[in-house]
Order: C-alpha cells, then sequence, then structure tokens
C-alpha cells in the first residue's frame, strides 16, 4: 500500500498513533494544516475541535466520511479568546435546547453561574454530543449546521474597518484545501 495522505486517508473512529492506522476529523484537519499528527491541531478552534471530535466518536461510519469537508473548513478558526467563549456560550445554549433542563454546576443560570468554573472545552463537546435525540439524518444536519453557525462567528466579529485593531484577514488556503470545499 503506498503513503497515506489527506486525499487517501478514511475518517474513523479514535485516536490514531499514524496517518497509517488512519485519522479522526481532527486529525486530518492537523494534516491540512501542516501540522504534525495530532487530534488537538493548533489551527481549529478548541470549542469546535472538542465538538467535532466527540461528534466523530458517536457516529457511523458513513456519516463521520461526511466530516471530511469540515476537517478542511475548521482550520484557521482558531480566534481570540472572545470569539472562543462565545462559541463556548452557543455550544451551550445549542446544549440546553437539546435536553430536560438541569442544574447543573456548569449550566447555571444567571449570576449563579459566576461562581461555577467555566467547563473545560472537552466536557462542552462530550455534553452537546451527549445531548442529541438520535443519531439520524436530520440530527446529523443540526450538527453540521452548528458547525457552520460556530465557524461563522468568527465571520461576524471581525472589524471591517482597516487600522491597528483590526484582524488580518486569513491567508489564501493551499491548494489542497480549496479542492475539499
Amino acid at each position: 500500500m503506498g503513503s497515506v495522505n489527506y486525499q487517501t486517508i478514511r475518517l474513523s473512529k479514535g485516536k490514531h498513533r499514524s496517518p497509517e492506522d488512519g485519522a479522526c476529523v481532527m486529525e486530518l484537519a492537523s494534516m491540512l494544516a501542516g501540522e504534525q499528527f495530532t487530534d488537538h491541531p493548533v489551527a481549529v478552534c478548541p470549542v469546535i475541535g472538542a465538538f467535532l471530535r466527540s461528534y466523530n466518536d458517536s457516529i457511523d461510519d458513513r456519516r463521520r466520511q461526511d466530516l471530511y469537508a469540515y476537517a478542511s473548513r475548521v482550520v484557521g478558526s482558531r480566534a481570540s479568546l472572545g470569539v472562543e467563549r462565545a462559541r463556548a456560550e452557543r455550544l451551550t445554549a445549542w446544549t440546553q435546547e437539546r435536553r430536560p433542563p438541569r442544574r447543573t454546576r456548569w449550566l447555571m443560570p444567571g449570576r449563579l453561574r459566576a461562581f461555577a468554573p467555566d467547563p473545560p472545552v472537552h466536557i462542552l463537546g462530550a455534553r452537546a454530543v451527549q445531548a442529541l435525540p438520535a443519531h439520524d439524518d436530520q440530527t446529523h444536519a443540526e450538527v453540521l449546521a452548528l458547525v457552520e453557525e460556530l465557524l461563522d462567528l468568527r465571520r461576524r466579529s471581525r472589524p471591517s474597518s482597516v487600522g491597528p485593531t483590526a484582524r488580518p484577514e486569513r491567508p489564501e488556503r493551499p491548494e489542497r484545501l480549496r479542492a475539499l470545499r
């Protein structure tokens, strides 16, 4: 068998030692970003990464292959702490919409929540996946729409003026990333 690369790899469940063993959606993202093979690529927002890692491991193989394009889409999604916090808040709200209200430390409403520490992002991702009512095509479409919404939070937060506080535009994506869209 020839060497495995981002074009030939098949997404699978779990963490892998190398591309020859397979890859999850975040490991593929690390390959596309030109990073060391890892399921925590630096170029990906930690909130989105945690959610996609958990979702990758919870769905069947057919739906998992749909995540191939999202490995490309999330490269370069790491953003400011404010954007990351907004994404975490949206993921928490999305989770609450799908599960009955519970009084847990990380879901406390209002001022009481100020006393509870923010949960680690890997917990947010896992809880969001646990809240899914089913793993059917409708839920899958809702998950993919949520990922798009989380990515869009950065696009909407970018300042329109050019100046010292404006974020530079993201550089042109390498050819291998454009080909996946």
